[in-house]
Protein backbone atom coordinates (compact mmCIF):
# COMPACT_ATOMS: atom_id res chain seq x y z
CA UNK A 1 0.00 0.00 0.00
CA UNK A 2 1.54 3.57 -1.01
CA UNK A 3 1.97 6.31 2.11
CA UNK A 4 -0.18 8.45 1.83
CA UNK A 5 0.90 11.87 1.51
CA UNK A 6 1.14 14.32 4.48
CA UNK A 7 -1.82 16.69 4.90
CA UNK A 8 -0.81 20.11 5.66
CA UNK A 9 -4.48 21.64 6.41
CA UNK A 10 -6.33 18.62 7.77
CA UNK A 11 -9.36 20.54 8.99
CA UNK A 12 -9.89 21.92 4.73
CA UNK A 13 -8.92 18.80 3.45
CA UNK A 14 -12.05 17.11 5.51
CA UNK A 15 -14.14 19.92 4.72
CA UNK A 16 -12.83 19.63 1.00
CA UNK A 17 -14.07 15.96 0.94
CA UNK A 18 -17.24 16.32 2.78
CA UNK A 19 -18.08 18.57 -0.03
CA UNK A 20 -17.46 15.59 -2.61
CA UNK A 21 -14.18 16.26 -3.14
CA UNK A 22 -11.95 13.88 -4.13
CA UNK A 23 -8.56 12.74 -1.79
CA UNK A 24 -6.45 13.74 -4.50
CA UNK A 25 -8.04 17.17 -4.84
CA UNK A 26 -8.64 17.79 -1.80
CA UNK A 27 -4.92 16.86 -0.29
CA UNK A 28 -3.38 19.35 -3.66
CA UNK A 29 -5.83 22.44 -2.41
CA UNK A 30 -5.07 21.44 1.45
CA UNK A 31 -1.84 21.39 0.77
CA UNK A 32 -1.63 24.66 -1.26
CA UNK A 33 -3.93 26.58 0.93
CA UNK A 34 -1.59 25.60 3.96
CA UNK A 35 1.88 26.67 1.79
CA UNK A 36 0.38 29.83 -0.15
CA UNK A 37 -2.43 31.27 2.44
CA UNK A 38 -6.42 30.09 1.55
CA UNK A 39 -7.17 33.38 -0.16
CA UNK A 40 -4.80 33.31 -2.76
CA UNK A 41 -5.20 29.10 -3.38
CA UNK A 42 -8.90 30.43 -3.81
CA UNK A 43 -8.01 33.01 -6.84
CA UNK A 44 -6.35 30.07 -8.72
CA UNK A 45 -7.34 27.37 -11.18
CA UNK A 46 -9.01 27.60 -14.19
CA UNK A 47 -12.64 26.96 -14.94
CA UNK A 48 -14.18 23.44 -16.25
CA UNK A 49 -17.24 22.02 -16.82
CA UNK A 50 -19.12 20.91 -14.05
CA UNK A 51 -19.10 16.77 -14.64
CA UNK A 52 -23.08 17.01 -15.05
CA UNK A 53 -22.97 19.16 -18.36
CA UNK A 54 -20.49 16.53 -19.65
CA UNK A 55 -21.43 13.87 -21.81
CA UNK A 56 -20.93 10.36 -21.32
CA UNK A 57 -18.09 10.03 -23.59
CA UNK A 58 -16.59 12.98 -22.15
CA UNK A 59 -16.66 11.60 -18.85
CA UNK A 60 -15.11 8.16 -19.88
CA UNK A 61 -12.27 9.92 -22.13
CA UNK A 62 -11.64 11.82 -18.29
CA UNK A 63 -11.23 8.49 -17.07
CA UNK A 64 -9.28 7.56 -19.03
CA UNK A 65 -7.46 10.56 -18.97
CA UNK A 66 -6.78 9.63 -15.30
CA UNK A 67 -5.87 6.29 -15.65
CA UNK A 68 -9.16 4.51 -13.88
CA UNK A 69 -10.23 1.18 -14.75
CA UNK A 70 -13.89 -0.36 -15.45
CA UNK A 71 -15.54 2.93 -16.92
CA UNK A 72 -16.80 1.89 -20.02
CA UNK A 73 -19.89 0.10 -19.07
CA UNK A 74 -20.78 2.90 -16.26
CA UNK A 75 -23.86 5.20 -16.93
CA UNK A 76 -23.27 8.95 -16.30
CA UNK A 77 -24.44 8.99 -12.73
CA UNK A 78 -21.69 6.40 -12.05
CA UNK A 79 -19.19 7.64 -14.08
CA UNK A 80 -19.41 10.97 -12.48
CA UNK A 81 -19.14 9.82 -8.60
CA UNK A 82 -16.19 7.45 -9.84
CA UNK A 83 -14.43 10.57 -11.09
CA UNK A 84 -15.45 12.22 -7.71
CA UNK A 85 -14.67 9.68 -5.50
CA UNK A 86 -10.54 8.49 -7.32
Amino acid sequence: MPDQPELKDEELYEKLRDDGASKEKAARISNAAARDGRSEVGHRGGSAEDYEDRTVDELRERAKELDLEGYSDKNKDELIRMLRDH
